[in-house]
């Protein structure tokens, strides 16, 4: 759903700063840990900036930065749209040639990579990191030094058809993984459903929907200090054994097809659970029509021994080191950081805010479903950001899908994963 509601949007004023930079080593691709960006100027932005944004965010930025302008007069922000599937190859080629924008939007599993290039320049102290949520803005993190701010995010919890919930005895969402195992199950046996709650079978991006249950049985993706992966913790190994039982036991599709049909089976009550992010909740009200919004709700990741966590993802903003005007877009990030600035942006794109206290806004805040989200933020996490984590999360990935459709033992497909982060490094 697109919200219009205005929000007047306060004019920027760049705060002095206080902490210089730090020097820069060559070791760990110049990164030092505890970096601080060197001070801002204080004042109006001036001259000309560069931004490049992806997918429908680079189509829609421009609606926004017209407020930066207005509010600092001769500012010129220019933005360049790309299509998700072209930039990371775009990005690593001006990288290399020297030729980046002054600010972009990145990908969060991009910022390992891009920090350990020495491409990123770290963030001055006028930003408040404690303003954002906390796994958010460890994406931002790399060797302990912040790079950009967390832009927008977005977290996965569960959905579930309160209707179809009655008709299997449940009142309310569970709270826990036997609850929610019992509860898919009864979705079949009493509510009429072919499958109880729909999971990723494995393949790209899976280990998004086991994460959440591992994370929140206290699991952690890397060992020895942080500077190693740890596919093969006995919490990630109890997490996997706990999904793998919902398709040994037939309440998941291990055939589900690779085009996800999850909408119209939410809406059908073919599959009356599953696991996403706030996207879906538009997605599955246009397919179910006039008053399905009041058929199903949201509800926390059920808690394993840890709490409720979830997979946080999202973009960040970053500033380039080759930038030819480093206050102005440091301001821009800055600006972009403001609680009613990014509430604005929440009703041109419906991005969730990365700053907590923008979720008081009256267009979040009378949103029930969307306040699930804004608390499970609240503890969500985020993977390592190791340069190699995309390609060593593909190994994982693979093994979950052994796992879900042919029945591989948890425990060796975890291993094999892990062997094979080993192989690859952290490229730290």
């Amino acid at each position: 759903m697109r919200r219009t509601t205005a929000i007047t949007v306060a004019c920027m004023t760049a705060a002095a700063l206080t902490v210089t930079a730090c020097g820069r080593t060559a070791e760990n691709g110049g990164s030092t840990a505890g970096q601080t960006g060197a001070a801002v100027s204080t004042g109006k932005a001036t001259g000309t900036i560069t931004v490049w944004a992806m997918g429908a965010e680079g189509d829609n930025l421009s609606k926004l930065t017209k407020d930066f302008e207005t509010a600092n007069p001769g500012v010129k922000v220019q933005v360049t749209a790309i299509p998700w599937d072209a930039a990371h190859d775009k990005f690593t080629t001006a990288i290399t040639a020297g030729k980046t924008p002054d600010v972009a939007m990145v990908g969060t599993t991009w910022m390992g990579e891009f920090a350990s290039s020495d491409a990123l320049d770290p963030t001055p102290a006028q930003i408040d990191k404690s303003a954002f949520f906390e796994g958010a803005q460890k994406t931002t993190e790399v060797n302990g030094t912040s790079y950009g701010i967390p832009w927008y995010v977005e977290t996965r919890v569960l959905f579930y058809r309160t209707d179809l919930a009655k008709k299997a005895g449940y009142d309310a969402a569970p709270t826990d993984w036997q609850g929610l195992h019992d509860m898919a199950k009864a979705m079949q046996t009493k509510a009429g459903a072919q499958y109880g709650i729909g999971l990723q079978a494995g393949g790209e991006g899976s280990w998004q929907t086991v994460m959440p249950f591992a994370w929140s049985d206290g699991a952690d993706l890397t060992k020895d200090g942080g500077k190693a992966y740890n596919f093969d913790s006995p919490q990630l190994l109890k997490a996997t054994q706990y999904y793998q039982s919902f398709f040994t036991d037939g309440i998941s599709n291990k055939s589900a097809p690779a085009t996800p049909t999850t909408e119209p089976d939410f809406a059908s009550g073919k599959v009356p659970m599953f696991i996403s992010g706030p996207w879906m909740m538009s997605a599955v009200e246009k397919v179910g029509g006039a008053g399905f919004k009041d058929k199903y709700n949201v509800a926390p990741i059920p808690a394993g021994t840890a709490g409720s966590s979830s997979f946080v993802g999202g973009s960040n903003f970053v500033v380039f080191k080759n930038t030819k005007n480093r206050d102005t877009a440091w301001k821009f990030v800055s600006w972009l950081a403001d609680p009613k600035v990014q509430a604005k942006w929440y009703t041109i794109s419906t991005d969730l805010p990365s700053v907590k206290s923008a979720w008081q806004d009256p267009a979040l805040a009378s949103d029930k479903k969307l306040a699930v989200f804004g608390k499970q933020l609240e503890t969500a996490k985020a993977p390592p950001s190791f340069p190699t984590w995309e390609q060593a999360v593909k190994g994982l990935d693979t093994e979950m899908e052994k796992i879900t459709k042919t029945g591989e033992d948890p425990a060796t497909g975890l291993k094999t994963a892990q062997q094979q982060a080993d192989s690859i490094g952290t490229g730290l």
